[in-house]
């Protein structure tokens, strides 16, 4: 006997992946109305940091933002295709200089008017809902410090017989 297809039910994350890609869909419309074509809100975060840093490895960029190494780089690959930052031998041949050219330049200061636009927009949209997002994000995170999603996980798995 075959046991039933566990995707049909109903997937747990999809109004959270949801809500975020329909969010960030609306910004980039904002960028579109004023003639930004090729922007992705998920650029708007490096170059704002390009712009105050300077030139920086893809390592170092991901570190100064929290991301990872791998989303970084395509983060950059699709930056690098829309014209917004180059890439120069590192100093080394296994890492690359990525810095902004002069059109990613010329976004920073609407991109970071951008960025405050939407912190306010986070914050009232805390006021307008019983519980506040960014207080349970930081609720979420102390629960699974306390037991990491990977126990729990565990807990509820149950392997196929072999």
């Amino acid at each position: 006997m075959r046991n039933p297809d566990p995707t049909v039910l109903p997937d747990p994350w999809y109004s959270l992946h949801k809500l975020l890609s329909d969010m960030d869909a609306e910004i980039e419309q904002v960028y579109v109305e004023r003639g930004i074509n090729g922007v992705r809100p998920r650029f708007a975060y490096p170059l704002i940091r390009l712009a105050h840093t300077g030139p920086l490895t893809i390592r170092e960029l991901a570190e100064s933002l929290d991301r990872s190494h791998s989303a970084i780089s395509q983060t950059i690959a699709a930056m690098r295709k829309e014209g917004l930052v180059t890439s120069e031998p590192g100093p080394d041949a296994r890492t690359r200089r990525i810095e902004l050219t002069e059109r990613g330049r010329s976004l920073v200061p609407f991109l970071e008017a951008e960025w405050r636009a939407t912190h306010a927009t986070v914050a009232e949209l805390d006021g307008e809902v019983p519980y506040a997002m960014t207080t349970v994000v930081e609720e979420l995170r102390r629960a699974l410090e306390q037991r990491p999603m990977r126990q729990r996980v565990l807990d509820h798995l149950v392997e196929p017989p072999q």
